[in-house]
């Protein structure tokens, strides 16, 4: 059975927190809804704010919400660690790593990593979650799982960021590509060609559409997707794709594929981001695995293509 490091009104509040309700949360805890209102009105007015928005949709949690289920699971993540090591039971967990991508490292990148960290750590039981740069800091915040690497356009609560880096858009075509022999290309460039781009609310997609919005440029799509692994395929003789350089960073190394960078500078900044959780001491093997991505992803060039060796004129 496990044990419960909560008092209750925070068992109240996360289960509030998990079902959206105060009558489901009540019905899981098998106490009255009265109850359960009460407790956490208690804990919003011990700490001054409010933890929930009261919508038709239910409850959902504040930032201040956020933030505190966000601490009292890790905490209880340490304390159960510590608690299954002292008893002799760490098994399962001790040999867990849990890590979460955007879809962009989700292919060829992270799988790079995990099958060199098995190789080293055969023992080890690694847990990959895959999501849109939201989803992957949700998992983080909610304590679903220890460490996330992301691209990022503006900085985040509640998280502890353990590596950054520049990590810019690049444009990606075959080598027989007119503008593949460029040392730089312009946006203006690049439209004039069919684009395979990320689905709206992606990062790449969010700097390229607003660069094209300051220039008054408009463009055509050959491939639209929330998933940037599956354009590489569709890049054919006249295409150019968005995207970052470790998404296909494993094409490039066997010459299926160029990266271009671009001139404008709204286009160079993106970082990429390895995050865990803020205020979370992190187990041994997952310290681990997190220095390997780490080492990884310099190795690689911390998101940025090797430097065009030839020289030509900048397109545009």
């Amino acid at each position: 059975m496990k044990t419960s490091f909560f008092s209750t009104q925070i068992r109240y509040f996360l289960e509030v927190a998990r079902t959206g309700s105060v009558s489901q949360a009540a019905a899981q805890l098998h106490v009255a809804a009265s109850a359960v209102s009460r407790q956490v009105g208690k804990l919003e007015d011990q700490l001054g704010c409010a933890l929930f928005e009261r919508k038709a949709r239910g409850m959902v949690p504040t930032d201040a919400g956020e933030r505190l289920m966000a601490h009292v699971r890790a905490g209880s993540d340490d304390a159960e660690r510590v608690m299954e090591q002292v008893r002799g039971l760490a098994g399962h967990s001790a040999r867990r790593v849990r890590v979460a991508c955007t879809e962009g490292f989700a292919t060829g990148f992270m799988p790079e990593v995990m099958t060199g960290f098995r190789h080293s750590h055969p023992e080890a039981l690694i847990e990959l979650s895959v999501g849109s740069p939201e989803a992957v800091s949700r998992l983080l915040l909610q304590g679903e799982t220890d460490v996330v690497l992301k691209y990022s356009v503006a900085p985040e609560k509640g998280v502890t960021v353990r590596h950054a880096a520049t990590a810019p858009i690049y444009a990606l075509m075959l080598p027989t590509h007119p503008l593949a022999r460029a040392r730089a290309v312009t946006a203006a460039a690049v439209v004039k060609y069919p684009l395979g781009i990320s689905a709206k609310g992606m990062t790449g997609r969010q700097l390229f559409d607003m660069v094209a919005s300051i220039q008054g440029l408009e463009y055509q799509t050959s491939v639209v997707s929330n998933f940037s692994s599956a354009l590489l395929p569709s890049v054919r003789s006249g295409d150019i794709m968005l995207s970052g350089y470790l998404t296909a960073a494993h094409l490039i190394r066997q010459g299926q594929l160029v990266a271009v960078p671009f001139a404008e500078p709204q286009l160079r900044q993106r970082v990429l981001q390895v995050l865990s959780l803020e205020g979370q001491t992190l187990a041994p093997l997952v310290l681990t695995f997190t220095t390997q991505l780490i080492a990884a992803i310099r190795q690689s060039g911390d998101g940025m293509a090797p430097a065009r060796k030839r020289a030509a004129k900048k397109s545009g």
